[in-house]
């Protein structure tokens, strides 16, 4: 059969064009133009002065975000990685704590933990691709201050045992929720379970102002403490230059403010969010639904699969080994599709390639955080096969994107090929 496949001169079995995974970038339109030009128009490019009774876009997105996610606060930043060192920074991650972070996330969910002065622990996957509960309780030490529990490529983590885990050694929790805005658990918005809950609007995301982040919580206290970090210049404040007003409410941050140009586009994204959900979602359940019982695939599982925000499929083949040869053939058959982790090419979501982490590469010779004298217990060792099973796991996937543009033809050109590859090589 494997003379039938285009990778060996047979017919290509999808034909019908590939849209790259820009989700909320390619419906940027009218209302997003809209948006803009009433900031323009009005003259209001800073949230916190300019011209009289102007609306902030930003103040606006922020009120619509935490409504929309069923949250009490909600805080607009630069980006996600601003985003998470200001929740760490307001958790009371510092100097000698330790954070813990799943080894399959990009690499700035780490970054941030070092930028908050800490020390990141990496830990394992389990087969959904997120933070492996069991793995969590072997690397909690007396150091141990938090977790950043990453919902990776749009599937919830289980949340359940993470927050028992949590309550137990009375750990902080920061959701890095960057690849799964608008995803769910059990019914209830990812980004809300733990302390903080980070969100990303970089343009390969699903809503999208090219750059830009958010952050959620309940907790008014920690809401007041990511508001003075992200805002150092304090202008949020109802009397700026006033007294702290509890101990704990005043210290030096750095400027992580959303713009009013990105809070404006952002606004005209939020409303598009449920459509693009629920285009994906159909998307990827109409492709499932056609490969989950081909021999030799197994579709990734999930914690919760209606909570899949439906970005992408994953799935695994029984051997690494045959993992590029089945990439090779699906693009052939004019189906985009990649593989996940291979030793010798570089990906920043895979741990194996920090090398700034794993060699603790610092901006000065002190070597801070991995110095700190307020560190206890033993010193944090890292190496590239430090997490033998998230590295096996990688090794057998099969990636795909799941624009919600495609067509229900595309989807149904896409199983057609993955049927007709997975018969003629597994």
């Amino acid at each position: 059969m494997k003379d039938q496949l285009a990778l060996y001169g047979g017919p290509k079995t999808k034909n019908t064009p590939a849209y790259p995974m820009y989700p909320g970038g390619l419906e940027i339109g009218e209302e997003e133009r809209k948006q803009v030009l009433e900031v323009l128009e009005n003259k209001y490019l800073f949230r916190y002065y300019g011209p009289k009774g102007v609306q902030s876009k930003v103040a606006l997105l922020e009120k619509e975000f935490a409504k929309k996610m069923g949250s009490r606060y909600a805080l607009a930043t630069t980006n996600c990685t601003g985003a998470l060192i200001t929740a760490l920074t307001a958790c009371g991650v510092g100097p000698g704590h330790e954070v813990l972070v799943t080894g399959y996330t990009f690499f700035a969910s780490c970054a941030a933990i070092v930028a908050a002065k800490a020390i990141p622990v990496i830990v394992e996957v389990d087969e959904t691709l997120t933070m492996d509960p069991v793995d969590v309780e072997k690397k909690i030490t007396p150091s141990t201050k938090a977790m950043v529990v990453v919902h990776m490529r749009g599937v919830p983590c289980d949340m359940d045992r993470i927050m028992a885990i949590a309550k137990k050694h009375n750990l902080m929790v920061i959701e890095d929720v960057a690849q799964a805005v608008g995803g769910t658990y059990k019914g209830k918005f990812l980004g809300t379970f733990g302390d903080c809950g980070c969100y990303s609007f970089q343009y390969h995301k699903t809503i999208t102002a090219g750059e830009g982040g958010m952050i959620v919580t309940n907790d008014q206290r920690l809401y007041d403490r990511c508001m003075g970090y992200h805002d150092t210049a304090a202008c949020w404040r109802p009397d700026r230059f006033a007294e702290q007003r509890y101990e704990g409410e005043l210290f030096c941050g750095t400027n992580y403010r959303m713009s009013e140009l990105t809070g404006a586009v952002m606004l005209a994204q939020l409303h598009k969010l449920d459509s693009l959900l629920s285009r994906m979602r159909k998307n990827q359940r109409r492709i499932i639904d056609q490969i989950k019982n081909t021999k030799g695939i197994k579709v990734r599982p999930s914690y919760d699969e209606k909570g899949d925000t439906g970005i992408c499929i994953m799935f695994y083949l029984e051997k690494k080994e045959l993992v590029q040869t089945f990439v090779e053939a699906l693009v052939a058959e004019g189906v985009p599709a990649g593989g996940v982790y291979n030793s010798g090419l570089p990906d920043w979501h895979i741990y194996a390639h920090w090398k700034h982490i794993i060699h603790k590469m610092t901006p000065t010779p002190e070597g801070c955080p991995w110095t700190c004298p307020y560190h206890k217990g033993p010193e944090v060792q890292y190496s590239e096969d430090m997490n033998p099973n998230t590295l096996e796991y990688l090794s057998r996937v099969v990636h795909l994107d799941i624009p919600p543009q495609m067509s229900d033809e595309d989807c149904d050109l896409t199983a057609k090929a993955i049927n007709k590859v997975a018969a003629a090589l597994l």
